[in-house]
């Protein structure tokens, strides 16, 4: 196995149909794998009524909020691949980043990220009125267009590295928002990589995340419910912080 594309889900049901139906129309390669950690779904995700080539659910039955570290550990543990490709359920994939994340040799390859949606039937679009009825601010339009900065959520890494530098944080999970694993096992990357220990690929392919969250005006957003719907207003968030300055 090549590749494993390790996301963890919460709710957000309608989410996981139109993703499994973005993955089935790629009829992807048979070295890549699809796993979707469910990290407390009521009700659980199950299944699609229909064959998804190398795609398995895994559980951590965990009911506390914010454990998605603990989602990804499974995840990871799990994958067959040689890579993992590290996301979540808000953001789409497209082939191209498939195919670049099979074919690099380096320790990890990070991410560039433009907005973009699926549709009802699975296929994606970034059309602007599509990404506004989505309530993505016409300010923030105007400015940047479909562009928004990395982060560090996402990233293909090759399995290896992570028995070098370690999983991500589990202590952290439960914790109130921000619980800050994803920057915490960067810090870690990052000096594993300043000692020369681990290597970066240049290349960056670009994933696409749904609008939703403080890029529609309330950290908060979840545009049409179709997300989980823990909240992320706490005194750790900046930019709750920032919203309620305006």
């Amino acid at each position: 196995m090549k590749l494993s594309i390790v996301i963890a889900v919460l709710d957000s049901h309608e989410i996981v149909r139109r993703q499994l139906l973005h993955y089935k129309k790629m009829e992807l390669d048979d070295e890549v794998e699809i796993i979707f950690v469910d990290d407390g779904s009521d009700p659980p995700i199950e299944y699609p009524p229909y064959e998804l080539k190398n795609f398995t659910i895994y559980r951590t039955h965990d009911k506390r909020p914010w454990t998605v570290e603990l989602a990804r550990n499974v995840g990871i543990r799990k994958a067959r691949g040689e890579q993992v490709f590290s996301t979540d359920l808000d953001y789409i994939i497209p082939r191209n980043a498939i195919n670049s994340a099979m074919n690099f040799t380096e320790d990890k390859m990070s991410i560039k990220r433009e907005f973009g949606v699926l549709d009802e039937n699975g296929d994606f679009t970034q059309d602007l009125d599509v990404l506004r009825e989505w309530g993505l601010l016409e300010e923030r339009i105007k400015t940047k267009g479909t562009r928004l900065p990395p982060h560090p959520n996402n990233f293909v890494m090759k399995k290896t590295c992570f028995d070098l530098i370690g999983l991500f944080d589990e202590s952290r999970a439960g914790n109130p928002y921000p619980i800050g694993g994803d920057a915490e096992f960067k810090r870690r990357w990052t000096r594993f990589y300043r000692e020369g220990k681990v290597t970066l690929c240049d290349y960056r392919p670009t994933i696409y995340m749904f609008p939703n969250g403080q890029f529609c005006g309330d950290v908060d957003s979840n545009p049409f419910n179709l997300f989980h719907n823990l909240s992320r207003k706490s005194e750790k968030n900046h930019y709750y912080k920032l919203q309620r300055q305006r």
